[in-house]
């Protein structure tokens, strides 16, 4: 062992190699990053040698040479490597947030590119030569779609709720029913929120019942908000009851100075109902309603980017404009770019709202999907022996925390490797191809769901299973 430590080159030595020099050209790197890279790797290989670990060439051989250059070139491969990659979801779960959510529709992403690869007129006005306001590119297509008098972009709804409640009811209270005190993703509470807002609570009702009197008992001249939460990731079912946003708003229209002001969360701008699809409000019918205030999400049923969108009656939308905190929660250039082009596949109707991949995907009929999953097991059985494959009903899940008791109707395939576990299918999928692939595990089944798979990916997935 000591005989091999020191027959390992100096680093001078290996710098003066012509591998040395290629990695310099091949990775456009300077001399001093590469050379603490190749004393990182000479470093690791001491450690393997100590350890009686090291199965590489024995060193002071010109195969060593060879393994250190061999281990120098995967170390920077992987440190400049992206760490988010491109992943092919074969879940069958439309809004999954750990693979990110929405994908956005072909007209944001070329609209995101063409801002970011350029100067924009984000906060300048062409016509008049003059400053402009970035919350104007946006505001007149929400307008549009919502009803709405005003509106405006945050980067997530979290921050939505957070600036509606400092600036309009700091020191003051804000009416909420029990039942809607919830928790969304990563223990944010709505509650949490309130307090870090400056805002008092007024918890009304009970978990499960809430009435209408109930909130007609707590006004009083401190009340600035009676909010209500849209319980997008939950349902309270059973002996239940709660007051609907028309009877609050009446409520809060009779009151004075009191705002009415609903959380939608996930923010359905399309009407799901129609198509046999959850019982999600649309933001339009509660704008309709005559609601001061709503708030959504961007990346959830919308189908765009992570944003919170802000939409209302101008005086109030006007104040949050004004508000210190509007520009430590403001949108950059590529999420208005993106929002923008998802925003205009809604202003063109029906067809272009078929643009938008989660609303495509959520639409899909259990036709194509059966017509989808027979190709692809057809083709897998033609090309390799190692799999039993069939193909049986199953459920997709929105996801992303909306719509929790939809279940979509899906066709799913079900596969079994004659060596492999389903836990060894999965690994090697996730880890030995680019892009990585996340299916599902039932039992010892490994399971696709074409409906969040392009038929791009499903080539990919196809080839990926016959090197298996």
């Amino acid at each position: 062992m000591k005989e091999w430590l020191r027959s390992i080159p100096a680093v001078h030595e290996l710098q003066n190699h012509e591998q040395f020099e290629s990695l310099l050209r091949e990775n456009h790197l300077d001399v001093a990053p590469l050379t603490k890279q190749l004393k990182e790797a000479l470093d690791q290989i001491r450690s393997l040698i100590v350890n009686g670990d090291w199965n590489g060439a024995i060193p002071g051989t010109n195969e060593f040479i060879h393994d250190v250059f061999q281990l120098l070139g995967r170390n920077i491969k992987n440190q400049f490597s992206y760490t988010i990659e491109k992943v092919i979801n074969a879940t069958g779960t439309i809004l999954h947030t750990n693979l990110g959510r929405a994908r956005l529709s072909d007209n944001a992403i070329r609209h995101v590119v063409d801002t970011a690869q350029n100067y924009s007129n984000l906060e300048y006005k062409l016509n008049e030569g003059e400053r402009g306001s970035r919350h104007s590119h946006v505001e007149d297509l929400l307008k549009e779609i919502t009803g709405a008098e005003a509106a405006m972009v945050v980067n997530n709804n979290a921050a939505a709720v957070y600036l509606v409640l400092r600036a309009l009811a700091e020191n003051k209270e804000v009416i909420v029913s029990r039942g809607q005190l919830v928790e969304i993703g990563g223990s944010f509470r709505i509650s949490s929120i309130m307090e870090e807002s400056g805002a008092k609570l007024v918890e009304v009702g009970t978990t499960n019942k809430t009435h209408l009197y109930d909130y007609e008992k707590a006004l009083n001249s401190e009340t600035a908000i009676v909010m209500k939460v849209h319980t997008s990731n939950f349902k309270v079912i059973g002996f239940t009851k709660s007051v609907e946003s028309d009877e609050l708003i009446k409520l809060t229209q009779s009151a004075e100075d009191v705002i009415f002001y609903e959380d939608l969360g996930s923010g359905a701008l399309f009407d799901f109902r129609k198509h046999g699809i959850g019982e999600e409000p649309v933001v339009k019918e509660v704008i309709e309603m005559g609601a001061d205030l709503v708030t959504f999400s961007g990346d959830k049923l919308l189908g765009g980017p992570q944003a919170g969108i802000i939409a209302g009656k101008k005086k109030i939308i006007d104040c949050l404009k004004k508000h210190q905190l509007a520009r430590v929660v403001r949108v950059d250039k590529m999420t208005l770019a993106a929002l923008e082009g998802t925003l205009i596949d809604y202003a063109r109707g029906e067809k272009g709202v078929q643009n938008i991949p989660t609303i495509r995907d959520l639409l899909v009929s259990i036709d194509i999907l059966d017509v989808r999953a027979k190709r692809f097991v057809t083709n897998l059985l033609q090309g390799t022996d190692d799999f039993q494959a069939k193909i049986f009903p199953g459920t997709s899940q929105v996801g992303g925390g909306t719509m929790p008791d939809v279940q979509l109707p899906t066709k799913v395939i079900s596969l079994k490797h004659q060596t492999l576990t389903a836990e060894q299918v999965g690994r090697k999928l996730r880890t030995e191809f680019k892009p990585a692939i996340v299916g599902r595990i039932q039992k010892d089944e490994f399971i696709i769901d074409l409906r969040t798979v392009t038929e791009e990916e499903e080539q990919l997935i196809l080839q990926a299973l016959l090197q298996l």
